[in-house]
């Protein structure tokens, strides 16, 4: 009787992976850009919004060789997350676990690439906290993959050893990143909900200036019907401190503009003409 040796088994366990996952892969084709996504729910599909083109059509390609027309039920570009609706419920989601994989582990890239699902081996190279990314997005935790991903894989389900969708694979510099579920899940609840994550305005153009004790931020520009205008900011107007803090910059700022910022009152300190003022002006909601 013969018995299958390690790597057979573990060739046979992904095989069979990657087959599970298969049916809830969709390429997506938006204009000229090519991507993978996923069944989320019913008629829901989850792709890379960095991936997916501003105009135009987007047919979703499934893996049993049909296509479908599809359109945007809502995107979050700090994310990366986008989310689309298609007719019919016959395709089944691809369930997603919300465990954060440890370093060394190795992960499955389960994707596709016009109907046909395609994969990759990838090892966990990074797994650490909560991150923020370069567009103000809130990111549950940080995992890279030490693999490139191609061009018609972003959007791809990332596999866990145990078969698990743990997240949406996306391209960073250099690397592959992970999308955790955790994200997904609250970023396309929101999106299916509303069609778009609220973000925090102030209805100033500011501009970083340097301070003899620090920084601030000069008024440039004011949105006449803006928050900052009904604050009674004014152009010229330099912002040294929010909420008592000393302003240090303008990723500080963006976190303080988040999706649940909207309607929430800052005190601002700022000097006009070289006098200090103090301003209370309550958040609005970014136009769409």
């Amino acid at each position: 009787m013969s018995h299958l040796s390690p790597l057979s088994s573990l060739s046979t366990a992904l095989a069979a992976t990657i087959a599970t996952a298969a049916p809830s892969l969709v390429s997506v084709h938006s204009h000229r850009s090519r991507a993978t996504g996923f069944v989320w729910k019913p008629g829901l599909i989850i792709t890379a919004d960095e991936a997916l083109a501003d105009d135009g059509d987007i047919i979703v390609a499934f893996a049993d060789g049909t296509t479908r027309a599809a359109s945007i039920a809502g995107r979050d570009h700090t994310t990366d997350i986008a989310l689309l609706r298609f007719d019919g419920t016959d395709v089944a989601p691809m369930p997603l676990m919300a465990e954060v994989p440890p370093l060394g582990a190795r992960a499955v890239i389960a994707a596709a690439d016009q109907g046909t699902p395609v994969a990759a081996l990838a090892m966990v190279s990074k797994s650490a906290g909560p991150w923020r990314s370069l567009r103000g997005g809130d990111i549950a935790a940080r995992i890279e993959l030490d693999t490139r991903l191609r061009p018609s894989s972003d959007g791809g389900l990332v596999l866990d050893a145990t078969g698990h969708a743990i997240g949406m694979a996306v391209r960073g510099p250099r690397r592959t990143l992970v999308i955790p579920t955790a994200t997904i899940e609250r970023v396309a609840g929101r999106l299916e909900t509303h069609g778009r994550i609220a973000r925090g305005y102030l209805g100033a153009g500011l501009q970083p200036v340097r301070l003899d004790d620090g920084l601030g931020a000069m008024v440039m520009s004011i949105d006449k019907s803006g928050p900052a205008a009904a604050a009674g900011l004014r152009q010229g107007d330099i912002i040294t401190a929010l909420n008592k803090e000393p302003f240090r910059g303008m990723r500080g700022l963006m976190r303080e503009l988040g999706p649940y910022s909207v309607g929430a009152v800052v005190e601002l300190a700022a000097l006009r003409a070289g006098e200090p003022v103090q301003v209370a002006l309550t958040i609005g909601e970014r136009p769409a």
